[in-house]
């Protein structure tokens, strides 16, 4: 039997299947955090059933009203932000400074919660003076939203929030890895009043995914995850006439300049590559050197691998599991690849001695590591670091972009010069400079390009609400 159920139509609901799945805390996989239910896509379908059947009316609320239930929702989660940060790091393993995502969940509810009163559409001046001439903004209709493990509740807020506040019904499919707090965000709507069937949530695998994605109701589709799933997502929702939005994953450089502090290098590396586990898809995998600082910088961003904590980040450790068996087991085989290719393995690239059970990773750095090689341009989703030699700013600029993705960059520089050719050179949705891949505001756009995104809508910020939104054009002379 779960103790978490479905949420459709305003009910909390079980699934027409008895079978179940547990959510285990990956520091200690003994501990059963939460049991769901294993959806089906008969759960799938009539969760959409209900979002479509209460689209008009949401349609129809005043921006300001929902944005009240929005603002309402954001002051619950602030009451209960200590409690979702203890589960999300039972379930998910982060430290509870990374768990910090709660707020980010918060600050994205309050803010959405003000721009529902923006929506309206815009007043044009007419070539005929008989004729007004404005623009309408309306909702798309009823969304379904996929969200992966890795920011299980600040993904799932930057996808609903934007929806609810353009007037969209919506479906959440939570990654099964980590359900709970997206499961605790919709409670939250509840209690704060959403009417029924306007938030409707799905627990579950691929098939309800697959349903959701494939439901003739939905008339948009919004995806976090890794590519493959995503390029399945983009093709199955766009097959069928819906508008689709993804955002995979990434094989983020830092760049160091011959200008560069090397310590300041080695500080923004670090922070960018063993941060969150290093699962994140803007996660630092790839440092690319210029030949005069390399075994300076080697040795630096050692130094700060070495002196991580490992361990239960309710215990004080610094850095927490993996989300599972499979993605340790992932991360191990890309340390065996990348030592048969030929990388010299500075540090790391095993289990840590003394934690046996959970899901643990040494941080690991790689040296000598050429372009062509696997961990060079594929996503390891873990705590992995290659660092890549070459002879000057153009080699770099030029490896960096030599990859399937373009999500996050970053160049560490003291050439303000440089720094801005950088922007103009480099391929990523996100740029930065003297910082860290990862890392986001949220009232700005975020996406990448090539195999990072579906390069179609940009997520966060206004570009949030486009997604989100239709126009229609009124000539009005009357």
């Amino acid at each position: 039997m779960s103790d978490r159920l479905n949420y459709v139509g305003g009910e909390w609901t079980p699934s027409e299947s008895d079978e179940t799945f547990e959510v285990l805390n990956p520091a200690d996989p003994s501990e059963v955090v939460s049991v769901f239910p294993d959806s089906t896509s008969g759960d799938a379908q009539a969760a959409v059933d209900a979002a479509v059947g209460a689209s008009e009316s949401w349609a129809e609320t005043p921006g300001p009203t929902r944005g009240k239930i929005l603002r309402e929702t954001a002051k619950l989660l602030e009451d209960r932000r200590e409690d979702l940060v203890e589960l999300l790091v039972r379930e998910e393993g982060k430290t509870p400074a990374e768990a910090g995502e709660v707020g980010r969940a918060i600050d994205i509810f309050y803010y959405y919660a003000e721009k529902a009163s923006d929506l309206g559409g815009t007043r044009k001046s007419s070539a005929s003076a008989d004729t007004d001439l404005y623009t309408v903004v309306e909702p798309v209709g009823t969304v379904g939203l996929i969200t992966p493990w890795n920011y299980p509740i600040a993904i799932p807020a930057w996808k609903l929030a934007p929806a609810l506040a353009a007037g969209n019904t919506a479906v959440l499919k939570p990654a099964p890895e980590a359900p709970s707090v997206a499961h605790e965000l919709v409670s939250a709507l509840d209690d704060a009043g959403v009417p029924d069937g306007v938030v409707n949530l799905v627990a579950g695998g691929a098939e309800p995914a697959r349903a959701v994605v494939d439901a003739d109701g939905v008339d948009a589709v919004s995806f976090t995850g890794s590519a493959a799933v995503g390029s399945e997502v983009y093709e199955r929702a766009s097959t069928t006439g819906k508008r689709a939005q993804t955002e995979m994953g990434g094989k983020n450089p830092v760049v160091v300049s011959g200008s560069a502090d090397v310590e300041r290098a080695a500080d923004v590396a670090a922070a960018g590559a063993f941060g969150v586990t290093g699962q994140a898809c803007t996660a630092t995998s790839r440092v690319i050197v210029q030949e005069d600082h390399y075994d300076e910088f080697v040795a630096a961003v050692v130094e700060r691998a070495e002196s991580i904590e490992i361990g239960p980040t309710l215990d004080g450790a610094d850095m927490g599991p993996q989300i599972s068996e499979e993605e340790l087991e992932r991360t191990l085989d890309y340390v065996d690849v990348a030592t048969t290719e030929g990388a010299t393995l500075e540090t790391g690239g095993g289990t840590p001695p003394g934690l046996d059970g959970g899901h643990f990773v040494e941080p690991t750095v790689f040296s000598d590591v050429t372009p062509d090689m696997r961990i060079a341009r594929e996503e390891v989703f873990g705590p992995v670091l290659a660092v890549i030699p070459v002879a000057d700013y153009a080699e770099g600029v030029a490896v960096a972009n030599d990859v399937d993705y373009g999500l996050a960059a970053s160049l560490v520089t003291d050439d303000h010069a440089e720094a801005k050719r950088f922007v103009q050179d480099v391929t990523a949705g996100v740029v930065k400079i003297n910082d860290q891949t990862t890392g986001l505001e949220l009232h700005v756009p975020f996406g990448g390009f090539k195999d990072s995104s579906s390069e179609t809508w940009r997520e966060q910020g206004d570009a949030g609400l486009d997604f989100y939104t239709i126009t229609k054009t009124v000539y009005d002379a009357y």
